[in-house]
């Protein structure tokens, strides 16, 4: 009998337990965390613009905005209108430069005189004569004509013992006799075969291969509406040819 009571009582109590817990009221609010007041507050990058004097709190702007601002700088400039004078404007009338051509070659300073006689009144503004040195086509080392054959045959025997094997007698003509030791395209080469041979004693002179010419060309320089090949049929010009202005049109050696 008394286990019986017992567990009746055991029973009520779990009864009374569960029927607690089910009509307990609910847990209140939790109150809101309030930080101190000298510690700062940490923002998101998104609340920037929202909340004013942001950039005196401390925090960083986003470097992309700086780059979308350069960016958009730099197409606003290129949707500026340039000016199409300030690119493309002609230049102005009568400016265009002068052509400067040469007319020649003149043998003699009469020639040239002649023709800037007749070049002058077609429009030639400026006038230039100019030098050029035909040089000699080559260089020989020879020694003069000897007595006669006998002799030569001697000479050219003592040349080729001192070690020298280029050379010819000269058989026929005005040279006749002589002794050629060479042709060269230098002079520089010439000397040197010369000095060689007048060491071992042989008295050899080098020698140029025709003369040297001076021709004369007229510059000039002339403006538009100038008729090249008129004006060389009336300086009496073999040719005529383009050149550069420098130092016609500038004066520099105009005479």
């Amino acid at each position: 009998m008394p286990a019986r009571a017992l567990l009746v009582l055991l029973v009520m109590l779990n009864i009374g337990v569960a029927t607690w817990w089910a009509l307990r009221p609910g847990p209140g609010p939790v109150p809101p965390w309030t930080p101190p007041a000298d510690v700062p507050r940490l923002q998101l990058l998104d609340e920037r613009d929202a909340v004013p004097g942001s950039e005196s709190a401390g925090v960083h702007a986003d470097p992309r905005d700086a780059s979308d601002a350069a960016a958009a700088a730099a197409a606003a400039a290129d949707d500026a209108v340039v000016p199409t004078e300030a690119v493309t404007a002609p230049l102005p009338a009568g400016e265009a430069g002068p052509r400067c051509l040469s007319f020649g070659p003149f043998e003699d300073a009469a020639g040239v005189a002649t023709a800037r006689a007749a070049l002058q009144p077609l429009g030639a503004s400026r006038m230039r004569v100019r030098d050029v040195v035909d040089a000699a086509r080559g260089w020989r080392v020879m020694l003069p004509p000897q007595p006669d054959r006998a002799a030569a045959d001697a000479l050219a025997g003592r040349i080729r013992n001192a070690g020298f094997s280029d050379l010819l007698v000269v058989p026929s003509g005005e040279e006749a006799n002589a002794i050629a030791l060479g042709l060269y395209g230098s002079e520089r080469a010439a000397r040197r075969r010369e000095s060689a041979l007048r060491a071992a004693g042989f008295p050899v002179q080098a020698l140029p291969v025709g003369q040297a010419v001076t021709r004369h060309w007229l510059d000039v320089a002339a403006g538009a509406g100038f008729d090249v090949a008129a004006a060389r049929i009336a300086a009496s010009a073999a040719a005529v040819q383009d050149i550069e202005c420098a130092g016609i049109v500038d004066g520099g050696g105009a005479r």
